[in-house]
């Protein structure tokens, strides 16, 4: 079933599918890379600051990092519906309005979520000296989320019209503004004071505020939107309703991943601490290298919503397999140029010989973990196009459930290579039945879509 939906299309319209996508994912690529980079400015400032600050971050980024993934999974939703609207103001101007609706209840719910890291932590047992640590940062980074999620609205918005190089200049803008601002208020240079996580907590949320009010602008500067208000505001619930039934399930889906990812840990963390250190290291590079193909998918969306408009399966088909080809052919040089060059790589992330050698030999398995990721990642955005997600959100369920069922003895009886193996096969998995799922949603009755009212009515 996979190769019926990636087998190779007509030539030049799957060259110019591949341009166009290309051509969108490059910048959104850039941007998540930029803020990956930042973030590790912030890591490496903090760690110099104070291990018990740096110990605070780690356990409020445990919270911040699934609840803005969260967001911006469920914001992905509104993609679909922006795309058969992009030429009409007054068809799309409600759409826009009712997504920055859904963004401001699903970030003030990811917010609370992150204000509430102190009570967490209390509850999961973390020592007082790091709760300590931790001031008002959970309170900057609740605004940091509520911003992200205004300005993931907008980024859907801004790439289902084609404008993906506003959402790269509204992200390097975030980025640099949060790095120039650790540096200043967290390394504090010079005769500067260092603030630990409360310069870090302000630099995050400038940042986000700041890609936010980028993005707003370039949106209402956009051609099919100048001159129109997108002040939301009351909301249409149904609506509203609508764009949440496409984009919830996406949420749901990326909660599943980042708990079950969460039990993998927990699971190698019996093996032994060398072990988890390699894990650690395994999943940092997977999720490095599978930012190309999130980038891939989320650039197929509007070809594959603007397709379903017209009900052209051979369109749709056509992009997932572009996307699907240039996900897997960057994704794979990425991978296959770290195990060329791991003898580089590798020390990067660790002084210890035998931990490098551990991770060495674990890169083939990441290898496989991240293709697979990959397939799976398109054909689950497809989905998003055909406004079809709960059929990801039941096979990311199912395959990570059983997964998580099974990772302790796994780990146990084969160790680290057994559960990669798990977690490779699991990926897989999601693949063959999203592809399924794909197929079938994909495959639309021409004769009943087009036949006049009277033939359908008999």
């Amino acid at each position: 079933m996979i190769e019926a939906v990636i087998s190779t299309g007509t030539g030049p319209a799957k060259r110019s599918t591949w341009i166009g996508i290309a051509a969108t994912a490059l910048p959104l690529y850039l941007t998540m890379i930029a803020a990956s980079a930042g973030a590790l400015v912030d890591t490496a400032l903090l760690g110099r600051h104070a291990t018990a600050t740096l110990a605070a971050f780690a356990i409020a980024m445990a919270v911040f990092s699934p609840a803005t993934a969260t967001v911006a999974g469920a914001l992905r939703g509104v993609m679909p519906f922006v795309t058969p609207s992009k030429e009409d103001p007054d068809r799309l101007v409600p759409v826009v309005r009712s997504g920055t609706w859904l963004a401001i209840a699903v970030g003030a719910v990811a917010a609370a979520a992150v204000a509430s890291v102190p009570l967490i932590g209390q509850v999961l047992g973390v020592p007082r000296v790091v709760l300590h640590q931790l001031g008002i940062f959970p309170l900057l980074l609740a605004g940091s989320v509520l911003a992200i999620s205004v300005s993931s609205a907008a980024t859907s918005v801004l790439v289902a019209l084609g404008h993906a190089k506003a959402v790269m200049r509204a992200g390097l803008l975030g980025t640099a503004a949060s790095t120039a601002l650790s540096v200043l208020l967290v390394g504090g240079p010079g005769p500067l004071p260092s603030h630990g996580l409360t310069g870090a907590g302000i630099a995050m949320l400038a940042s986000s505020m700041i890609s936010a009010c980028v993005n707003q602008v370039s949106i209402r500067r956009s051609i099919v939107l100048n001159g129109h208000s997108l002040y939301p505001g009351r909301p249409n619930v149904k609506q509203v309703w609508a764009l949440g039934t496409v984009g919830i399930p996406l949420a749901g889906t990326v909660l599943v991943k980042f708990a079950v990812l969460g039990v993998l840990t927990f699971a190698v963390a019996r093996i032994g601490t060398d072990s988890t250190a390699v894990h650690s290291i395994g999943i940092s590079l997977v999720n490095l290298i599978f930012t190309a193909a999130v980038a891939v998918g989320q650039a197929t969306i509007p070809l594959i919503s603007d397709c379903a408009t017209k009900h052209d399966s051979t369109g749709i088909r056509r992009s997932v397999r572009a996307g699907t080809w240039l996900a897997l052919s960057v994704v794979g040089c990425i991978a296959a140029s770290v195990i060329i060059l791991s003898s580089w790589i590798v020390p990067l992330f660790t002084q210890d010989a035998d931990v490098r050698q551990q991770v060495t030999d674990l890169l083939p398995l990441v290898l496989a973990v991240v293709v697979a990721d990959a397939l799976q990642a398109v054909v689950g955005f497809g989905l998003i196009g055909l406004k079809r997600t709960v059929p990801s959100f039941v096979a990311t369920s199912v395959c990570y459930g059983v997964l998580a069922a099974v990772a302790a003895p796994v780990a146990t009886s084969g160790g680290l290579a057994a559960l990669w193996m798990a977690l490779a096969l699991a990926n897989f998995l999601q693949a063959v039945s999203k592809t399924c799922s794909f197929y079938r949603h994909s495959t639309f009755n021409d004769t009943r879509e087009y036949a006049p009212t009277a033939v359908r009515e008999q």
